[in-house]
């Protein structure tokens, strides 16, 4: 039997961690896009596609599609980020490029505590969301979303996360980068997400 492999469709290491720790259990490889010469090792360079969704949603379903399409592989592509109240949910799908380069933990950081005084507040709520689509080698496509929410304040505590996991607090004092990775997937938005997404294919019979 052929073994399964999805193609997780981002080059975050800290969503390939938890994408691979949540999914450890099903009978599937995992390949993430750094690694996509290990199962196709003649594949070309793959452009980054355009992601111009105005949602979550809409962004993962053109990833998920676009490198399905490119390499023939189930495609499991991730949009997630951070919505804050009081920036009429801001920073929403720019969370990645917040402050203009894509990836730039410490500057998306330092413009989102900006923001935030520039309100009159140094607590505001906001809410994590994901958003994950899979398609599957002959083209079903399944989706799954999840939220956590909490504030951000201006005081960064923990390294265990990434993005803004250091300024996004739990209702029990703590940041998300102050959790070990189990206790983070119980909570998260992604954990939440994921654990739908597994559900999806074990009723399907994929995994």
């Amino acid at each position: 039997m052929r073994e399964k492999v999805i193609l997780i469709a981002t080059s975050n290491e800290g969503k390939v961690r938890e994408m691979e720790r949540a999914f450890d259990e099903l009978p599937v490889r995992l390949v993430p896009l750094s690694r996509i010469r290990d199962v196709l090792p003649d594949v070309g360079e793959i452009e980054e596609p355009i992601e111009d969704g105005a949602t979550f949603l809409e962004n993962a379903r053109i990833k998920a599609h676009y490198y399905k399409e490119k390499t023939g592989l189930a495609a499991l592509a991730d949009d997630s980020g951070l919505s804050v109240d009081v920036l009429d949910g801001a920073p929403g799908v720019y969370s990645a490029r917040y402050a203009g380069v894509h990836g730039d933990d410490a500057a998306n950081n330092a413009k989102l505590i900006a923001d935030i005084r520039a309100r009159g507040t140094e607590n505001a709520a906001a809410a994590y969301h994901c958003a994950l689509v899979l398609v599957l080698e002959d083209g079903r496509e399944l989706g799954a979303e999840g939220t956590c929410r909490g504030c951000i304040r201006p005081e960064a505590r923990g390294t265990e996360g990434f993005g803004y996991d250091p300024y996004f607090y739990r209702a029990d004092g703590r940041t998300m980068a102050e959790l070990s990775r189990e206790e983070k997937h119980q909570i998260s938005h992604r954990g939440a997400a994921l654990d739908m997404m597994k559900k999806l294919l074990r009723e399907r019979g994929f995994a």
